[in-house]
C-alpha cells in the first residue's frame, strides 16, 4: 500500500505535468487535501509531507481535527454545503469557505467573523451544470452575488468554486473560467475546480485550486450518520474529491 507521502508526490507530479502541458506555472495551482471522513493521523502524515491546506465537509469532525492537530500553520477550507445556523462556528474556525451560495449566508458569515481575525476567504459556489442534486447558484446569478459579497466587511471575495458533472467536457470548465474572469475587477484570484478524476482538464482550463481527496487519502470512509455542515439534506450532494 502506498503511503500518504507517496500519494501526495504522485498528485504533485500530475499537477506539474498538467500545468506544463498547459503552459502554466505549477506554482499557480494550490492543492487542498480533502480530508473529510479520514482520521487525524492520516492528516498528520500529509502535514509531515508538506501539505498545509485541508478541506473538510463536516463541522464537528473538522473542529475535532483542528483541536487534535493544533497547528497554526495549517489552512482549513470548508468545501461542503453550509446552513446559516452553522455560520458562527465556521466563521470562527475556518480560513476559507468554498460554498457561499446566497447573500444571506454571506452576511451571516461577515457578522460572525471577528474583527481581530483576518478576513474570511470566500468562494461562491456555482451550479455550472444545473444539476438538481448540487448546491450552488445559477451562472446568471453570479455577478450580483459576487458584488454583494465583495461589499461585506470581514469577508474577502476570492472567486468561484464548482463541481462539474462527471465526464463534463471542456466547455463546462471554459464557461466557469469566463464567469471567473468577469470577477477579477472585484479582486477575484481563485478558481476552485478539479478533483482526483479531472484535475488535468481543470488545470488546462484555468483552475487555480484543486480539491483532492481520494488520490491522497484513498477511498472516503462512509459515515451514514454524518451530516454536512449544513446539517440537512443538501449534505447529500457533497462534493466529490
Amino acid at each position: 500500500m502506498r503511503s500518504i507521502d507517496d500519494n501526495l508526490q504522485a498528485v504533485r507530479q500530475r499537477i506539474e505535468r498538467a500545468a506544463q502541458a498547459a503552459g502554466r506555472d505549477p506554482g499557480g495551482v494550490t492543492l487542498v487535501a480533502v480530508s473529510k471522513t479520514h482520521p487525524a493521523p492520516l492528516m498528520a502524515e500529509a502535514r509531515a509531507a508538506g501539505q498545509r491546506a485541508f478541506g473538510e465537509n463536516y463541522l464537528q469532525e473538522a473542529v475535532e481535527k483542528m483541536d487534535h492537530l493544533r497547528d497554526a500553520s495549517l489552512e482549513w477550507h470548508l468545501v461542503g454545503p453550509l446552513q446559516s445556523n452553522k455560520t458562527r462556528a465556521v466563521a470562527a474556525r475556518f480560513d476559507w469557505v468554498h460554498s457561499v451560495d446566497s447573500e444571506k449566508l454571506a452576511r451571516r458569515l461577515s457578522q460572525a467573523r471577528q474583527d481581530a481575525q483576518p478576513p474570511l476567504n470566500v468562494l461562491i459556489q456555482v451550479n455550472v451544470s444545473g444539476e438538481a442534486s448540487k448546491s450552488g447558484v445559477a451562472p446568471g446569478a453570479v455577478p450580483a452575488l459576487a458584488a454583494a459579497v465583495a461589499a461585506l466587511p470581514r469577508l474577502k471575495l476570492r472567486g468561484l468554486m464548482a463541481i462539474p458533472e462527471p465526464g463534463a467536457g471542456a466547455g463546462r470548465y471554459r464557461a466557469l473560467k469566463a464567469l471567473f474572469d468577469a470577477l477579477v475587477p472585484l479582486g477575484a484570484d481563485t478558481l476552485s475546480v478539479g478533483m482526483s478524476d479531472d484535475m488535468e482538464l481543470a488545470i488546462a482550463e484555468g483552475s487555480t485550486m484543486l480539491r483532492v481527496g481520494t488520490a491522497i487519502f484513498g477511498a472516503r470512509v462512509r459515515k451514514p450518520e454524518a451530516v454536512a455542515c449544513a446539517g440537512g439534506p443538501r449534505g447529500a450532494a457533497k462534493a466529490r474529491a
